[in-house]
């Protein structure tokens, strides 16, 4: 099977690639803009396999599209490739809306047109999978957990553009029987992140002795879900997912972000006993709160564990834990993340700056 994945050098997009290339025969196209986020670092190792392939383009262009779809002749699609930062949508709203919803609806309309001229076995087995977040949902009471039937409520600009096309993607299968799939998962975490999100960040800060930023009190509670689970259950659907259904995935680890900071210090504790900035908890900052910032996230995923038999393999311990390590034993890989554009600095104030677009 030829699997066309974009935003394949991001985060979530790179780990799914290195399950399929390491532990499968698929072959993988990844089609990526390599925006600040995107490192093909990320596959070193996977580019060197004959089964995969790399081709630089930007969704929101739809001839290029057109021309891989023509070219690559995919089997199935999986779609990653999204602005994904909350902070960056609230300074710079543009290229969320450009890239998650027009980018979004170039791959529907493409998918659209070359699955209709597919011969009937391969129409019957083509896939639209598209790859969603739990932020579409909006803010959630103390004890309620999101289902699949979960009204959107979304609070920022960037779960404002996932919300759209999630629509988008659903009314392309309703509209025009595109055979499509959607996943809407919790917050991921693991190794190769980009270092705005916190968990990496806290990491890296703590490393440096720098300060470890929490907005507001840190009393928001996310359902953390390590990246490779992620990725496993994203496969899973893929190949045994019903068409035109909605799965969430969620790692059943509802945290405080305190919660995650203090942890993470407690590691770097362990990991350096001689550090002059021991316990790395006096590190702590707390600053203002982001604008509009929901409360809590939590997914029910009974339907994927009750229909797919999918439940996560890492606890929020060991998973931490490995994810601690990793960037102590990654610092190169690190070091040339932080020499691009980003530099660590506060992000979502609301205050539209050049820096922010990318």
């Amino acid at each position: 099977m030829k699997i066309l994945v974009t935003g394949g050098a991001g985060f979530i997009g790179s780990a799914v690639i290195r399950q399929y290339i390491n532990e499968t025969h698929h072959e993988i196209v990844n089609l990526d803009l390599l925006t600040y986020a995107g490192n093909l670092e990320s596959l070193s190792g996977v580019d060197i396999n004959d089964r995969y392939q790399f081709v630089q383009i930007d969704i929101r262009d739809k001839h290029a599209v057109e021309d891989i779809f023509q070219q690559h002749q995919p089997d199935v699609v999986m779609h990653l490739a999204a602005e994904s930062h909350v902070d960056r949508s609230i300074d710079a709203p543009a290229d969320f809306i450009l890239t998650n919803i027009v980018g979004t609806y170039n791959l529907l309309n493409v998918s659209k047109n070359y699955w209709e001229n597919l011969q009937p076995e391969k129409q019957s087995q083509f896939r639209f999978h598209h790859i969603s977040t739990d932020e579409v949902y909006g803010d959630l009471g103390a004890n309620d957990f999101f289902t699949e039937t979960t009204r959107y409520d979304p609070s920022s600009p960037y779960s404002a553009s996932k919300a759209s096309s999630d629509h988008l993607v659903r009314s392309w299968y309703r509209t025009y029987g595109l055979p499509i799939i959607i996943t809407n998962c919790s917050n991921n975490y693991g190794c190769y992140q980009f270092p705005e999100k916190l968990i990496p960040l806290i990491i890296l800060n703590g490393m440096a002795g720098k300060p470890l930023p929490i907005y507001g009190k840190g009393n928001q509670i996310r359902d953390w879900l390590h990246v490779d689970d992620h990725a496993r259950a994203l496969r899973l659907v893929l190949e045994k997912g019903a068409i035109g259904e909605t799965y969430n995935i969620g790692g059943h680890n509802e945290k405080t972000n305190l919660e995650v900071v203090k942890t993470i210090c407690a590691l770097l504790d362990q990991c350096f006993p001689e550090s002059p900035n021991k316990p790395h908890e006096s590190l702590i900052t707390h600053v203002k709160d982001r604008p509009g910032h929901d409360v809590r996230y939590a997914i029910d995923a009974k339907k994927i564990s009750n229909d797919l038999d999918w439940i996560p393999q890492e606890t929020f311990t060991t998973g931490i834990e490995k994810t601690v390590k990793w960037y102590i034993d990654n610092q190169v890989w690190c070091q040339r993340v932080l020499d691009g554009s980003y530099r660590g600095e506060r992000l979502g104030l609301g205050e539209s700056t050049k820096n922010h677009n990318k």
